[in-house]
């Protein structure tokens, strides 16, 4: 299962590193220099041939095996890490450099020779006559919609609500503009995106259309799709195939003509070439099935309509697999427990099918090893052959292919060290690409990791689960299936080495997951830690894997979720001098003052932790870019040193969040010198002296000073002051700026300051109550994008007619009904409205159908039935019919924001916690809807 693709990622990033010890004057030997630009100039051929292989181009210089290639790499990496470990050594004190035995030291002769023993490797590789020849397969022609093979209507699961959803746009709705309307239906492979096409098209209301045309677009080519829609509806003297002229025949023909044409799986932007061949002056309509967003979001961006396919229940997903994979005469016959498979097929159709088929060939329910299947690891333990498994895993194969770079499938890999059914925090596995060195800061992207993150988002083959008001992913996961895919492959590249209970442990490994508590104390394996660069624990670690003597060249230590971490255990990970992640958990309440060791380290992450005090040896880190926690400074932590190092702009700081005030020096004086700050997080206490909330106040307002040059400045503040008065905000003055803000508080008026923020798009108020002045004046802030209210009660006012233009999402969370009243007109372009209230009975205050551009209204999981009917009947009668949905978590408590779970993600999240999407058709029935009986859009 070689992937020459990973190979050419992980040498373009080897040459950027190469570049590094040349730029920094790593000389280790006479000649040094010349042989790191050797492989400098050496390596970019070798990816070039690898690429060009993969297009099918054979005409290059170089023929080597992958798997030769992989192994140069990878030692020459070690070497480059070694040298740098070398280096950073030697920058430390005397008395840090003495070296236990676990750890050795290669001397610089010993990493000379090495150096030059690679260069050799390399040329004798390149001298060889043997031509290079990369093993892959031929590039797959499997188009995405073959994916869904053609299924009887009665054999079709949860379909009926998504289906009636998209009948009612298919149709010519009274009263409504004569026009062409797109309809994309997105999602990830196997979720039924053609199946779904396929009965709108075979449906009553498809035949209608005067013309009909069904065409793949998964080729790319727009001359191709062009012509087969003309082919299809038996125009065949073309006499062409280009674009624009096979566009004007095919709009003359469809002229005056109500037309339906399906488009299935398109795959790139072609909308942009074709969309002039549609006559948009009568009511047709073109469905495009795809996977990327970018494409459906464009196809359906003017009179358009969009689709986001969802996974199955519970419910529908049991229901599904059964069908498939049990005989009806045993329908009545003692099922065995199919929990796990249902938890891998993560309500995803496709895997729910093709499980099944092979269950039955297992003579599900009664064969006699059932059992044991459903309670395999891993699916992909399963035997290779089966036709229904080979067209599953071909679908996934397409689907990670179709990935669009190298390093961005190296990213999409590294899922495959958290566990399936763990939703990651996006910003955790961004930090850990970069530390990794996945991806590569560049004059023309400063962050090419949330860049490579919103790529995966567009394809959609990784899921949102928890997104944030502002509409940004706060946490995701891969789907089930892929993720045993992905972890697949990442074990056979030797990518990642997971131990959850596969036996297969390679001796030489880069990264290491832990999961399951799989390591116990008595645990013996034969693995070099030396060379591990990610470790990742889940549960308990074990005495071994905590022996950091062990370990040299670690880039990330995620230990957050280790349950065996204590603090002796920190000291020796001090001198891993490589780290540039550390996220610590368990029981540690203390860190040693070694850390001022870890000169190259990038995110500190100690919110898992128990550390109130934090060393001052952490703020001098010359490296350090993200700061978490919750903790102040020791006593004295104004010395000389630390004000020397702030004042000589050495700091990097941009994320403190955050930091406690009281009546002791710290944070507060030390803000002002960390002039890169962009995110800060301050908690308050009751003990905080006047003349310390005056020095807070000074750096505050040094901290949101509106520089105005800097348009897209991503500046957030977040405080806390519910023990303390909030007076000292009154004495923050213009000129400010902030992009968002969080005020949690006895807040009995709205701060002078906030009015005067340049340009605030995000902003949360937290209070007992919030007052009708407080109220009043946010209806002036026009820039404002993002709302959330956070109260036990609302004092009564009405926002005015032009309130808040360009206001998006508006959320209240509150323990008491007492919603504004909002005249028509106000808010003209909110998209989304929360109302998170558990008592909340009927909505007379807010009529929805004032809100022209509204799309979603999200309600607490905890209403009454009858609430639910009347949103539900109110937003049937809106024009743009927008999704209710419920959201079934713990009543959210005035001191947190709860995020919003991504209605696409399933029907019930990891932690108990699920959505629920009702329908709003024209058909649908009030009295159906039940609080305890609704299901999910399949």
């Amino acid at each position: 299962m070689e992937d020459p693709g990973l190979l050419s990622a992980f040498i373009d990033n080897l040459v950027s590193r190469l570049f590094c010890l040349v730029e920094e004057k790593y000389n280790l030997y006479k000649g040094f220099e010349g042989d790191v630009t050797f492989l400098m100039r050496e390596l970019p051929m070798i990816t070039s041939a690898i690429d060009g292989q993969l297009l099918g181009q054979d005409d290059h210089i170089l023929r080597l095996t992958v798997d030769e290639l992989r192994h140069i790499a990878h030692e020459m990496e070690n070497c480059i890490d070694h040298i740098m470990y070398d280096a950073s050594l030697d920058q430390q004190p005397w008395y840090c450099k003495y070296v236990k035995s676990g750890r050795k030291r290669k001397s610089r002769c010993q990493l000379g020779e090495e150096m030059q023993r690679l260069r050799c490797r390399l040329e004798e590789a390149l001298q060889r006559q043997q031509r290079y020849s990369v093993s892959r397969s031929s590039p797959s022609q499997l188009a995405e919609s073959s994916s869904d093979q053609h299924v009887p209507r009665d054999d079709l699961i949860g379909i009926d609500t998504a289906l009636e959803e998209l009948l009612e746009q298919l149709a010519e709705a009274e009263g409504q503009p004569k026009q062409l309307k797109v309809i994309s239906i997105v999602g990830f492979c196997g979720l039924g995106k053609t199946i779904l096409a396929r009965e709108l098209y075979n449906s009553e209301v498809g035949k209608q259309f005067e013309e009909r045309a069904w065409v793949s677009g998964a080729h790319g080519n727009p001359g191709k799709l062009l012509s087969d829609i003309l082919c299809q509806l038996h125009k065949t003297d073309l006499v062409t195939s280009n674009a624009d002229q096979l566009s004007i025949d095919l709009c003359n023909y469809l002229n005056n003509k109500r037309y339906f044409i399906i488009i299935d799986g398109m795959v790139s932007d072609q909308w942009r070439i074709i969309k002039s061949a549609f006559p948009r002056d009568v009511s047709s309509r073109i469905v495009v099935t795809t996977k990327i967003q970018s494409v459906a979001n464009t196809c359906s961006s003017a009179n358009g309509y969009i689709h986001k396919m969802r996974r199955l229940d519970e419910k529908h997903s049991k229901k599904l697999f059964l069908k498939n994979a049990c005989p009806g005469e045993y329908s009545d016959y003692l099922q065995p427990d199919s929990a796990a498979i249902l938890k891998k097929c993560d309500g995803q159709p496709l895997a729910l099918t093709t499980i099944g088929h092979f269950m039955r060939k297992k003579s599900w329910p009664t064969g006699h090893d059932c059992e044991d299947v459903c309670s395999q690891v891993h699916f992909y333990d399963l035997q290779s052959g089966d036709d229904a498994l080979d067209r599953m895993h071909q679908v996934l194969i397409h689907d990670f292919a179709s990935i669009p770079s190298h390093a961005l499938k190296a990213c999409f890999l590294y899922f495959a060290m958290f566990p399936s059914d763990h939703p990651v925090r996006a910003k955790r596995l961004k930090r850990q690409w970069l530390a990794e060195g996945f991806l590569q800061p560049s004059n023309l992207c400063s962050d090419p990791a949330a860049e490579n993150f919103e790529k995966l988002i567009n394809q959609n083959i990784i899921q949102p689960v928890n997104i944030s008001n502002n509409t940004k992913v706060k946490t995701c996961k891969t789907y089930g299936m892929m993720h045993e895919f992905i972890t697949l492959k990442s074990l056979c590249e030797n990518f990642i080495t997971l131990f959850d209970g596969w036996e297969h442990q390679p001796k030489h490994v880069r990264r290491i997951s832990l999961q399951n508590n799989s390591i116990t104390d008595g645990t013996s394996f034969n693995i070099d830690l030396s060379l591990v660069r990610s470790l990742i624990v889940f549960g308990k670690a074990g005495k071994d894997m905590l022996n950091f003597n062990k370990y040299q060249l670690l880039r990330v230590l995620d230990l957050e979720d280790c349950t065996d971490l204590q603090n002796g255990h920190l000291r020796e990970a001090c001198n891993l001098l490589l780290l540039k992640f550390l996220s610590l958990g368990g029981n540690v309440t203390t860190l040693p003052k070694e850390i001022k060791q870890l000169k190259l380290l990038e995110t500190l992450d100690l919110r898992r932790a128990n550390v109130n005090i934090l060393p001052t040896e952490v703020i001098q880190l010359p490296h350090l870019i993200h700061l978490f926690g919750k903790f102040k400074l020791p006593d004295k932590a104004m010395q000389d040193e630390v004000q020397k190092f702030l004042v000589s702009g050495k700091c990097k700081l941009q994320t403190l969040a955050g930091f406690l005030v009281d009546e002791s020096e710290g944070f507060a004086e030390l803000m002002g010198y960390m002039k890169k700050l962009r995110k800060v997080k301050i908690w308050c206490l009751s003990s905080a002296t006047s003349s310390k909330l005056t020095t807070l106040q000074k750096a505050v307002q040094e901290y949101i000073h509106d520089e105005k040059d800097a348009s897209n400045d991503p500046r957030s503040l977040s405080l806390h002051f519910d023990g303390c008065s909030e007076d000292f905000l009154k004495d923050l003055k213009a000129p400010c700026y902030l992009r968002s803000l969080k005020l949690q508080g006895r807040l009995l008026e709205l701060p002078g300051f906030v009015m005067a923020l340049r340009r605030l798009r995000e902003l949360c108020l937290q209070s007992t109550k919030l007052t009708a002045d407080l109220l009043t004046a946010l209806a002036n802030l026009k820039y404002l994008q993002y709302l959330k209210l956070i109260a036990d009660e609302l004092d009564e006012i009405t926002i005015k007619d032009r309130a808040l233009p360009r206001l998006l999402c508006l959320c209240f969370v509150l323990q008491r009904p007492t919603f504004p009243n909002i005249e028509e007109g106000a808010l003209p372009f909110l998209e989304s409205l929360q109302l998170y209230c558990k008592d909340l009975e009927g909505i007379s205050n807010i009529q929805i159908k004032c809100f022209k551009q509204l799309r979603e209204i999200t309600l607490d999981g905890g209403v009454t039935n009858g609430t639910v009917q009347n949103l539900v009947r109110a937003a049937k009668e809106h024009p743009n019919r927008p999704k209710v949905i419920l959201l079934k978590a713990p009543d959210p408590s005035p001191a947190e924001v709860v995020p919003r779970e991504d209605p696409a993600a399933s029907g019930a999240t990891e932690n108990g916690a699920g959505t629920q999407i009702l329908p709003t058709g024209p058909n649908a029935s009030l009295t159906d809807f039940s609080i305890d009986s609704i299901d999910s859009i399949a």
